[in-house]
């Protein structure tokens, strides 16, 4: 990955709304889910959620298709995880006690 894409990734989740359509979709599983139940899901009008997933799906970090009148998007999880290991190898800079406390944090929890 390079800097421009980890920079428009990064931008796309760092909003609430974008963020939390994005974890939806990832809940959903590899089948994705219509917009119509994205936004129902997130309690949000449809034309502001059509706009998160406009931004999310030019970042790559999801993908469309039209099933008959319906938009189904789905996560890209290998861009998410690119963006992750971008992330990991850029900040430890090749600094091997850098890198290996990146990758020790426990799952679900903050670094102190």
């Amino acid at each position: 990955m390079e800097l421009d894409d980890a920079v428009v990734a990064l931008f796309a989740l760092a909003h609430p709304g974008r963020l939390e359509v994005f974890r939806t979709i990832v809940r959903a599983g590899p089948g994705g889910m219509p917009a119509g139940d994205v936004a129902k899901a997130i309690k949000a009008p449809a034309n502001t959620t059509s706009t998160h997933l406009s931004i999310l799906t030019g970042a790559g970090l999801l993908s469309a298709y039209r099933q008959g009148r319906s938009i189904i998007y789905s996560a890209q999880l290998p861009h998410l995880s690119s963006l992750a290991a971008y992330l990991l190898e850029d900040c430890a800079q090749g600094a091997p006690e850098a890198y290996s406390q990146l990758t020790r944090l426990p799952t679900g929890k903050k670094p102190a």
